[in-house]
């Protein structure tokens, strides 16, 4: 889809976005048609009217950009069944271009589609929606900002939906070797620097917790490691992403109606892969270290086992408790390798579809941050509220760090209960931070967010894109 400025209506049919708070003023026209039809303007509310070609959309609040980007979404989805191929809104920005990147954003995730799989994909017909100069608090338009708005709407939309298509492919189709082609294309594209471990330098390399994660495959793992440097770079960082192309729990195997969705469990590294795409393309005056553990999770007579002491890179020792607490295994080793072949880091981040028990402490909107630095996650919860996505905090304590202790190994990678799983996740990921980098870490747990199973907000029924958005806006303000 195209967004475009225009100096004058060109499209015949328009979007008219209303307030149930501001639904009584004089700038909200037809009244008595919208009373009607029951609409008041309310969240997530539309009306349309095809034969005055217009469509009214209600906005929960005027003044947040997050209310704008699920009312765009909503407006699209509908209008996404019509044959029309262009539309119209004017402005409703109040002193800037907030406003208007936050609609760009919102019809160009709604609007995605994922139809790879589909015998005779049905297109929407709308492909253009133009932003016009009206502005409806009779303020002047800043048109220069609202084109600079458009642009960067689309620039993060193809970031979030680059993702989106990554973890939306099937399992076969997204192997550890495929997941590193389309991050070595990232690179060639960007001028990124770009190298992929194989199986053989895990191994070499002590990397035990990794590679055992993988050794049931015939799709052999891949380590992915992407670096963004501008010239005069302010801060450095590396974010790591959890990358299973496919997780069946190993030998602790899931119920079958759990195995459904875990293409997805890619989620962290297909976001950091599109994370760095974005920065490039931003020029970010940062240096992003962008690792991605990619690996399948199977069974077989080759496969890592509970009762298994596994070693880390960093000489850690590890016993299994449960093969499909996987994830933080080949984190482990991501995590460790980060701090061995980076310098200077400022930051490290990792991103995972991580646990369960996060999604059933936070709900499924809302991705879990931790670690011990405070200031380092109020700024990334900060973020995350600016950009538009829903993140709170899950704080660590000295109780449940005691249920992940072995008895026969330095850790072991499950807890002792079933209670506090996305935390006690995360305080195992945190044995593996050097003391010197213990407060420049924090853990993004996206497990509820990373997979839509129903649409909501901005997002169509499948992956998300979760945390693309979140962090690019974080890195912006370092």
């Amino acid at each position: 889809m195209e967004l475009k400025f225009v100096s004058a209506q060109r499209a015949r049919f328009t979007i008219i976005f209303v307030c149930a708070k501001e639904f009584n003023h004089d700038f909200v026209s037809d009244r008595e048609l919208l009373d009607l039809v029951g609409f008041d303007g309310s969240d997530e509310t539309a009306a349309l009217f095809a034969e005055r070609k217009e469509i009214y959309v209600g906005v929960e609040d005027i003044c947040d950009p997050e209310s704008f980007r699920i009312a765009a979404a909503k407006a699209v989805s509908v209008l996404k069944g019509l044959k029309i191929e262009e539309a119209h809104i004017d402005n409703y920005d109040r002193g800037g271009a907030a406003i208007s990147e936050a609609i760009a954003i919102g019809f160009l995730l709604g609007a995605y589609e994922f139809s790879m799989y589909k015998s005779t994909p049905k297109p929407a017909a709308l492909k253009t929606i133009h932003f016009g100069p009206k502005n409806y608090f009779g303020e002047k338009t800043d048109e220069k900002g609202v084109k600079r708005a458009l642009k960067k709407a689309k620039l993060l939309a193809d970031s979030v939906n680059f993702a989106r298509d990554l973890i939306n492919k099937t399992p076969d189709d997204m192997t550890p070797a495929i997941l590193a082609d389309a991050a070595m294309e990232i690179a060639g594209k960007y001028g990124l620097e770009g190298k992929i471990y194989d199986a053989q330098y895990l191994k070499s390399s002590g990397m035990g917790a990794f590679l055992a994660v993988s050794r049931a495959s015939k799709n052999a793992p891949r380590l992915i490691h992407l670096v963004y440097k501008p010239s005069h770079p302010k801060k450095t960082v590396a974010i790591i992403g959890k990358g299973l192309t496919y997780d069946s729990g190993g030998l602790s195997l899931k119920p079958a109606d759990y195995m459904c969705t875990m293409k997805a469990d890619m989620a962290g590294a297909a976001a950091v892969i599109a994370i760095v795409k974005a920065a490039a393309e931003l020029r970010l005056p940062v240096e992003i270290h962008a690792i991605a553990g990619a690996a399948e999770n199977m069974i077989g007579g080759d496969a890592y086992k509970p009762d298994d002491v596994l070693t880390a890179m960093n000489g850690k020792t590890i016993e299994v408790k449960n093969t499909d607490a996987e994830g933080r295994l080949v984190l482990a080793d991501c995590i460790a390798f980060a701090q061995k072949n980076t310098q200077n880091l400022d930051c490290i981040l990792d991103i995972a579809t991580l646990t369960g028990a996060c999604v059933v402490a936070l709900g499924e909107h809302t991705s879990g941050v931790m670690g011990f630095n405070a200031g380092l996650k109020a700024s990334l919860l900060k973020a995350a509220d600016e950009s538009g996505e829903l993140a709170a905090e899950l704080p660590f304590n000295r109780h449940l760090k005691k249920l992940i202790k072995s008895e026969i190994a330095d850790v072991a990678n499950a807890s002792s209960t079933r209670y506090g799983g996305a935390i006690t996740a995360g305080l195992f990921l945190s044995e593996f931070i050097e003391e010197k980098n213990r407060d420049k870490w924090a853990h993004l747990d996206i497990a509820g967010p990373g997979y839509v199973e129903k649409g909501w907000g901005v997002n169509p029924s499948g992956a998300s894109g979760a945390a693309v958005r979140w962090l690019v806006r974080w890195l912006e303000s370092l």
